[in-house]
């Protein structure tokens, strides 16, 4: 299996372009139940490409993104580039690099489940404020909602590489709990994503378990995914429905 920190080095400018956002009730959620203000000092661990540092930074905050891969450093730095109050560290969930007490919300949004459990809760712990919280954010696909849905399931089983083992459903507030040793709350929202076919195409490239296009398996796979989106698609286009889920709790 590659480093994790390596794991999305050829797959950027498909992430960029088709993994979701996060919907505008999400940031109604942070301001109203866990007192996000503009100015707050927000640490996005695992910041990746900064789609999930982006609603933040429209919000007000000023956002540390946190990200071991060089490639994915850049592409937030382009991203993001519009917002000065966008800070972009080479670091991990064990070694941010920022100050004790800095920050008075954490975030990690798809990226927890690569984080070591012992040095990331001590690294937390050091770099969040008293009564700051943590929040992990995760958009997670529907797997049997529509038909679509269940038969594309059944495509990442067939082709993924280490699909089963990297799937959010796996983490609950049991497993957070014995992680961080804490009480953990959840609130969901709905997301939604709409593709024509190359849309889906890039949206399953953007997968670090999938086959990218130099594996000799990757011509089935396409033909596969064409059938299914023809089968499917409505107007040319196909709906991918998630649950946008956060697991929030104090240190």
């Amino acid at each position: 299996m590659l480093r994790t920190a390596e794991r999305f080095s050829n797959r950027i400018e498909n992430y960029v372009k088709y993994r979701p956002g996060y919907p505008s009730a999400m940031m109604g959620f942070f301001r109203e139940r866990l007192g996000l203000k503009m100015h707050s000092v927000v640490a996005d661990i695992g910041s990746g490409t900064g789609l999930s540092s982006e609603p933040f930074l429209e919000f007000g905050c000023k956002v540390y993104g946190v990200e071991p891969n060089s490639g994915m450093r850049a592409a937030a730095e382009k991203f993001l580039s519009k917002f000065a109050d966008f800070v972009s560290i080479d670091g991990t969930s064990a070694e941010t690099g920022l100050g004790d007490a800095s920050c008075d919300l954490i975030i990690a949004a798809q990226a927890f489940h690569w984080f070591e459990p012992g040095p990331t809760r001590a690294e937390f712990q050091r770099i969040l404020r008293p009564h700051g919280h943590v929040a992990l954010i995760w958009n997670e696909r529907q797997i049997d909602s529509t038909e679509f849905l269940k038969e594309y399931e059944k495509l990442l089983l067939k082709y993924g590489r280490d699909y089963s083992e990297v799937r959010h459903e796996q983490i609950d507030e049991a497993v957070l709990r014995q992680f961080f040793g804490v009480e953990i709350s959840k609130a969901t929202f709905p997301n939604l994503q709409e593709f024509d076919l190359e849309g889906l195409r890039g949206r399953l490239l953007s997968s670090s378990y999938m086959p990218d296009e130099a594996d000799p398996v990757f011509p089935n796979l396409e033909k596969e995914l064409a059938v299914l989106f023809t089968n499917h698609a409505e107007n040319g286009k196909i709906k991918v429905f998630y649950d946008t889920n956060i697991f929030y709790f104090e240190l």
